[in-house]
């Protein structure tokens, strides 16, 4: 009974746990990035993403003035505490960077040359040296800080140089890009699916064959190609670039979805007298707008996304930098190690195209099943 039309499958719930999967896949880096963007380098560096409501533990270094030391004893101290006139807790201090953490508070460590540091929970410490104290002694502890979440990383992500710039210069080259090769595939699809001539079952397996091709063999050809033609390195030679590389999937995508076209609509209409020309733009096109949308979320969130093509077919001044140029070269080169900027970052450039996939996301599925089914 499982296969009779109109009744359930008996594997509905192995799909139904294969869809939450991917998306909880999908979730936990998405939130990562998004929870890591609003704190700071130091508490991304001490814990992961998912502790970031609870209070971390970091450890610290700070300077014991010399000038302060006093003859007590026969031995020079220092006293004071580790966070000024501020509070804090301490758990664990040391006298020596290769281990911050090396006693509990409240312990008297000893340390080299018969000094001795003791550091107390509340942050009051007591440094003694037998010698004359010449140099701040550093003191290292660790304590626990609250969670902190602000704007900052965002902050500083707009205020840095040429960003809007950035953002512009990828919408200049996303647009067209997305825009051409669905124009050219939508034509060449049509021909594929509802013209006959010769070589068409030839052509058909060339835009099968291109869809293996790495884009990486084409780039250095194709950017001498453009070189010679007088638009290399420039944004009219990567709408180009882009248009070829994603034309083998357009044509493929499309002319699968307009070859499960109803017949009959296009036979009544070349009765009537239309032409080719007039059947495509009022049939076929309206009723292949699924698989158009398809195509368009694809591309738009390759060519958004796409470092490697920017890199070789833009020019190399700042002012034509897209935004993922703008984040590997400026940002990701003058603060790699601040993660949480980084991260800002990354989600700043993918807030554009989680709008245009959850916007378009009803056609994605009808488009790619598109003949699956009769």
């Amino acid at each position: 009974m499982d296969n009779i039309a109109g009744t359930k499958s008996s594997l509905s719930w192995a799909v139904n746990i294969s869809v939450v999967l991917l998306v909880v896949l999908w979730l936990i880096p998405t939130v990562g990035l998004l929870v890591s963007s609003f704190r700071d380098r130091d508490q991304i560096s001490a814990t992961g993403w998912w502790l970031s409501p609870f209070p971390v533990s970091e450890n610290y270094q700070v300077k014991a003035p010399a000038d302060d030391a006093t003859p007590e004893g026969g031995v020079n101290t220092i006293t004071g505490n580790v966070f000024g006139e501020g509070s804090g807790k301490v758990s664990r201090f040391g006298g020596k960077r290769a281990a911050p953490t090396e006693f509990k508070a409240g312990e008297t460590a000893q340390l080299t040359k018969d000094r001795t540091l003791t550091v107390q929970s509340d942050g009051s410490y007591i440094y003694t040296s037998p010698e004359e104290i010449k140099r701040d002694p550093s003191i290292y502890f660790a304590a626990a800080s609250p969670p902190d979440f602000s704007l900052d990383n965002y902050r500083t992500i707009m205020a840095s140089d040429n960003m809007d710039r950035a953002f512009i210069n990828t919408l200049t080259v996303t647009i067209p890009a997305t825009i051409i090769p669905i124009l050219i595939a939508a034509f060449a699809a049509y021909a594929l699916a509802w013209m006959d001539f010769k070589g068409r079952g030839f052509l058909i397996a060339l835009v099968v064959g291109l869809l293996v091709v790495p884009l990486q063999l084409a780039l250095v050809p194709l950017l001498t190609l453009h070189n010679k033609v007088g638009i290399g390195q420039s944004f009219l030679g990567i709408w180009m670039a882009h248009t070829g590389f994603g034309l083998p999937l357009a044509i493929y995508l499309l002319r699968n979805y307009m070859v499960g076209l109803p017949r009959d609509i296009i036979e009544s209409a070349k009765v009537d007298g239309a032409t080719d020309f007039q059947v495509f733009t009022k049939i076929v096109l309206p009723l292949s707008f699924p698989a158009l949308a398809s195509f368009a979320i694809f591309q738009f969130l390759w060519t958004w996304n796409d470092l490697l093509v920017a890199k070789v077919f833009l020019p190399s001044n700042s002012e034509s930098w897209v935004m993922t140029v703008k984040i590997a070269d400026d940002l990701l080169g003058s603060k790699g190690g601040d993660w949480g900027i980084l991260a800002a970052a990354a989600f700043i450039s993918i807030a554009v195209p989680l709008i245009v996939f959850f916007t378009m996301q009803r056609y994605l599925v009808r488009g790619l099943l598109a003949g699956s089914v009769k």
